[in-house]
């Protein structure tokens, strides 16, 4: 038995939970005052390059790599394509940031958030796999690197 989804409550939940997830506070599934922004913005940029062990990345770097996530996932959405992307430079090439960079990398992250945010805003419909997917793909990858970041700061705090 196939059940019709009510776009206009899809469209709501989805929506909450990205606000959630990278701005504010709703109660969905995070603490007070730890979504994505407000998380990175207790972090100074000495903290935010060090490497969590001897092997992790920088906060730096999932700070980045999420932004560069993002541009990807808007190109698949809107294009169906993801093309040929190098998902490991970020990680690679990414270690430490002066004061100005660290802002820099903030900035951006937030700027391509509600670039993407408009994009989804104004789809027609959310009947295909593509938009839903993508956008499935951007809160769970986000809420990911969120918890990554959230349990360094134990470490470079």
């Amino acid at each position: 038995m196939s059940k019709v989804v009510d776009q206009e409550r899809f469209t709501k939940e989805l929506f909450d939970i990205l606000d959630e997830t990278f701005e504010t506070h709703h109660g969905i599934y995070l603490d007070k005052n730890t979504s994505l922004f407000e998380t990175l913005e207790t972090l100074t940029a000495t903290e935010a390059s060090r490497p969590v062990g001897g092997k992790c990345a920088s906060l730096a770097a999932q700070v980045a790599h999420v932004t560069f996530y993002l541009e990807v996932l808007e190109r698949y959405m809107l294009t169906k394509e993801i093309g040929d992307v190098d998902w490991g430079e970020i990680w690679r090439t990414l270690k430490e940031v002066t004061p100005d960079e660290w802002m820099a990398l903030k900035r951006q992250l937030q700027h391509t958030y509600r670039r993407v945010l408009a994009m989804m805003r104004g789809f027609e419909t959310w009947d295909d796999e593509t938009s839903i997917g993508g956008a499935l793909a951007i809160v769970v990858h986000t809420a990911y690197h969120l918890g990554e970041i959230r349990q360094a700061l134990c470490t470079v705090k």
